[in-house]
């Protein structure tokens, strides 16, 4: 090894720690501004987060108009489903109300306002994420904490430390998780630029798919959001573990315990994708 390498690595190790905590400063700058904005038209803020609310609330009354007419889909009854629904609203609600302006980039892309972000001396991926701060987007939250917290109450769960501990486990982990499909999403389109659609399949279609149980849907699909886009790690196998419930595709029981692994890898790989994006972009010249 040359002379002065092995004192390298610590140094870019440093370099990367104080950019990560540059930018989450950055973010939560940028997030206290909208927040103030925000905040300077109440009425108006409540009244978009009831909204919020109610167009998220139709979901879940919906399947309960379903459960109306039948006993169980695909041989879960409505409180089970209910937790899955709950994990999966809940998970995505946090992503989305922390990165959800993430799909904004493509429009910035086109227009040539992604220049600005450029130029300034904080990292793009902060300014990007906390663009338009919607404090609105707790509705969502809410509502799913609210159906999470009816499957919990109805629901006969053996109890155990580890289905404990497996609650805020996977709905932390699903958040990181959604997170990452949104900064992978936003990192494709430097590349498409009119690709928010495709983001949303992933992330607004995942959630949805989420919220049904998986024996519901075919083998090729389970297989795709388990070991391509790993979104079944989002609540399927931690929520499957709390239910005492088979996991599809004959998965160990163990898998229940990998979000957290899933999730940084899933960070790794978005971060990767963000930079490679970053380095492709070409300004417009606007």
């Amino acid at each position: 090894m040359a002379a002065g390498e092995p004192h390298h690595l610590p140094e870019v190790a440093f370099e990367d720690r104080s950019r990560l905590v540059e930018g989450v400063r950055a973010y939560g700058l940028i997030v206290a501004m909208w927040l103030r904005s925000t905040m300077a038209y109440r009425a108006s803020f409540v009244m978009t987060t009831l909204g919020n609310f109610m167009v998220t609330a139709f979901d879940f009354v919906t399947i309960m108009l379903m459960f109306a007419h039948v006993d169980a889909l695909g041989g879960y009854a409505l409180p089970e489903i209910a937790l899955l629904y709950g994990a999966s609203a809940t998970a995505f609600g946090l992503s989305d109300l922390l990165l959800g302006s993430m799909d904004r980039l493509g429009r910035r892309v086109r227009d040539g306002t992604f220049d600005t972000l450029l130029v300034r001396p904080v990292p793009v991926l902060a300014q990007v994420a906390a663009d338009r701060f919607a404090l609105r987007r707790l509705g969502r939250v809410t509502q799913g904490l609210l159906v999470f917290g009816y499957a919990l109450v109805t629901l006969d769960i053996a109890w155990t430390p580890l289905k404990v501990l497996m609650l805020p486990l996977m709905v932390l982990s699903g958040a990181a998780i959604f997170g990452a499909v949104f900064v992978a999403g936003a990192a494709f389109q430097f590349f498409a630029q009119d690709a928010a659609e495709v983001q949303s399949s992933f992330t607004y279609g995942g959630t949805t798919l989420l919220q049904y149980p998986p024996s519901i849907f075919a083998k090729d699909l389970v297989r795709g959001v388990t070991f391509v886009v790993p979104l079944a790690f989002v609540s399927w196998l931690p929520a499957l573990y709390v239910l005492d419930r088979d996991y599809p595709l004959g998965l160990p029981e163990w898998a229940a315990f990998l979000p957290p692994l899933v999730a940084g890898l899933c960070w790794v790989l978005a971060g990767l994708a963000w930079r490679a994006g970053l380095r492709a972009y070409r300004s417009t010249g606007s």
